[in-house]
């Protein structure tokens, strides 16, 4: 009998912490429902004691998911566990995730703790999480970096407290597959009731091994469930890819011998949601999830292919969820079609008033484009969603004139706080000139730090999709515009990260 590996999925805590990353508790809610279409096993929604929004978003996510166990992240403190436990109380399964640190290096400069003293605090922790559920993990965080005999000792004494899941985070990244997988290893052997928790990893990829290392502690260390996030999202250089560690173990189960419950069908459509939401954009070489993953340039690969698909593919385009672009609607098309294919989509709106308004923009759109795809009609419903959340800042309309030999002039109208406001500016381009024009009434002061520009389908028809990332008192934020006009969706684009810079919701940010 092949063991099943747990997928734990922490794009909405740890993937949330990369910076301009952040998402609103609609946002979450509906990657969380397509987390559930996956079939991810473990969901952590957030860090209920960061801010009220994460309390909020957690316990919405708690309230709404029935398939997958929902897990809050908790310092090994009473009132962050009481917090995670507040906020989970709806969840039909539900786990409370604490950890501390247990490195030299952060016990005495970040903690300022003994390890006698971190080593209490972490059994005090556990047997207090055990109040609420049987499903406690404990993460010993920089477990990478942390001393052999005092990490044996530490989670002996948590595993006997009650906690049911040791998680070895590789925190900065630092570790290397054969060692990892060793460390792993030797902590169960060494640990007398090892056999009484299951042992999982989590790896940060800033050498760019954060794969392999989960992968060698699978493998050689004997753990149970791998940390990762969609797409790799994480701060820095990310976490754990989890479309690679499953069709790692998928594709080559003749090595791992390992179960999955996931229904990989669904990676591509939650690796989409994900990008569009937070603004990150999928490298075109990404494995599994890039444009190109399946793509054969060479004359000599596409022959191959094909004669035989397996000559050059180990895996189907198909089984991950990519399937050729198809025109689903069009101008001609009616609501309860619209409706339907959201279903498909696997889309639920609010209420019948948002399927209205997102109907409203879909006709708006098809007649401006002949083809409608699919990933055109989930940008429609990520402007909905977000123009539903904030609407202190809304775009109304824009006229700009650019001739080569002139400098560009952008005249723009917006709402303010419900007030429609007019501003004109010149720029470098028509779109320096619009995002000026937007300035000379907001005066936010922000600092941009990122403007980038995606098509979301082929042809000179496609709507492109803008991010813009803008920084102001030691807060990053994304905004995500989209438009056939590139300029309009540059100014949608700006008009949303000055939302969220509106947005008053502050953060955390525990390592992990």
């Amino acid at each position: 009998m092949a063991d099943k590996l747990i997928i734990f999925d922490t794009t909405l805590r740890d993937g949330e912490q990369s910076p301009g990353a952040s998402m609103t508790k609609d946002e979450k809610l509906r990657i969380a429902r397509q987390l559930e279409r996956l079939k991810v096993d473990v969901i952590e929604a957030g860090f209920a004691a960061s801010s009220n929004g994460d309390f909020e978003a957690i316990q919405a996510i708690a309230a709404t998911i029935k398939d997958s166990t929902v897990c809050s992240l908790a310092r090994a403190n009473d009132k962050d566990i009481q917090r995670a436990a507040d906020a989970l109380k709806p969840a039909e399964n539900f786990r409370i995730h604490t950890f501390i640190a247990t490195s030299p290096l952060h016990m005495e400069k970040k903690l300022r703790m003994t390890p006698d003293q971190v080593f209490e605090q972490a059994k005090l922790a556990v047997r207090f999480a055990r109040k609420f559920t049987d499903d406690v993990e404990f993460s010993p965080e920089d477990g990478s970096r942390s001393d052999m005999d005092f990490l044996c000792r530490i989670l002996e004494a948590v595993i006997a407290e009650g906690a049911t899941t040791i998680n070895i985070a590789d925190t900065v990244g630092y570790a290397v597959p054969e060692l990892f997988g060793t460390m792993v290893k030797t902590l169960r052997e060494r640990i007398p009731n090892s056999h009484k928790a299951v042992f999982s990893v989590h790896c940060h990829n800033d050498l760019g091994m954060a794969v392999a290392n989960s992968l060698a502690g699978v493998q050689i260390g004997g753990a149970r469930q791998v940390e990762c996030t969609i797409n790799g999202l994480g701060e820095r250089a990310g976490n754990t890819a989890l479309e690679e560690i499953v069709m790692a173990t998928r594709t080559r189960k003749d090595y791992f011998n390992l179960e999955l419950g996931i229904d990989t069908t669904q990676i591509v459509p939650a690796s989409k949601l994900v990008s569009q939401i937070t603004g990150f954009v999928v490298q075109p070489n990404k494995a599994v999830v890039g444009a190109n993953a399946f793509a054969h340039a060479s004359g000599i690969h596409q022959d191959g292919v094909l004669k035989a698909r397996d000559t050059y593919e180990i895996m189907r385009a198909e089984d991950v969820g990519w399937a050729a672009n198809k025109i689903v609607l069009g101008k001609l098309s009616g609501r309860n079609a619209f409706k339907q294919r959201l279903e498909e989509l696997g889309v639920k709106l609010p209420s019948e008033a948002d399927v209205n308004a997102a109907f409203a923009r879909f006709k708006e759109l098809a007649d401006r484009k002949s083809e409608i795809f699919d990933e055109d009609i989930m940008a429609i419903v990520s402007d909905e969603a977000e123009a539903h959340e904030n609407e202190y800042f809304r775009f109304v309309s824009l006229s700009q004139r650019s001739e080569t030999g002139e400098r560009p002039l952008a005249r723009i109208v917006f709402a303010m706080d419900g007030v429609e406001v007019s501003g004109e500016a010149g720029g470098n381009g028509p779109v320096d000139a619009t995002l000026n024009a937007i300035e000379t009434q907001v005066k936010s002061g922000a600092e941009q730090l990122l403007y980038s520009v995606n098509a979301i389908t082929t042809g000179t028809q496609a709507q492109g999709e803008v991010t813009v990332r803008l920084s102001k008192s030691g807060r990053i934020v994304n905004g995500v515009g989209t438009d056939p006009d590139i300029v309009a969706a540059s100014a949608k684009a700006y008009l949303a990260a000055l939302n969220k810079l509106q947005s008053k919701a502050e953060k955390l940010s525990p390592q992990g």
